[in-house]
C-alpha cells in the first residue's frame, strides 16, 4: 500500500497537494500562510510536497535531504522544460 501512496504522489503531485490544502493542516504545519503553497502548486509540486514532508517529520534541510530537494526540483524543472523544447521544435 505505500508503494502504491508513492506512484500516486509521483503521478498526481497537484492532486494531493490541493487533497492536503483543502483536507489536513499538513501545508499549514508546513508553510505559514497561503502563497507559498498556491506558489509550489502551479510551478514546482513535487518540491512543495517534498519540503513539506521534510519540515512535518521535523528532517534537518541538509545533507541527503537536500539531495531529496534537488532532484524533486529537476523532476519539477524537466516537466515544465521538456513542454518548452518541443513547442520550439515543431
Amino acid at each position: 500500500m505505500p508503494c502504491l501512496l508513492l506512484l500516486v504522489v509521483l503521478a498526481f503531485p497537484r492532486v494531493v497537494l490541493a487533497l492536503l490544502f483543502f483536507f489536513s493542516s499538513y501545508l499549514d504545519r508546513a508553510y505559514h500562510g497561503i502563497l507559498i503553497p498556491l506558489l509550489g502548486f502551479i510551478f514546482l509540486p513535487l518540491t512543495t510536497l517534498a519540503y513539506a514532508w521534510m519540515l512535518n517529520s521535523h528532517m534537518p534541510i541538509e545533507g541527503g535531504n537536500v539531495l531529496i530537494l534537488v532532484v524533486a526540483v529537476l523532476i519539477d524543472a524537466g516537466g515544465l522544460g521538456g513542454g518548452g523544447y518541443y513547442r520550439r521544435r515543431n
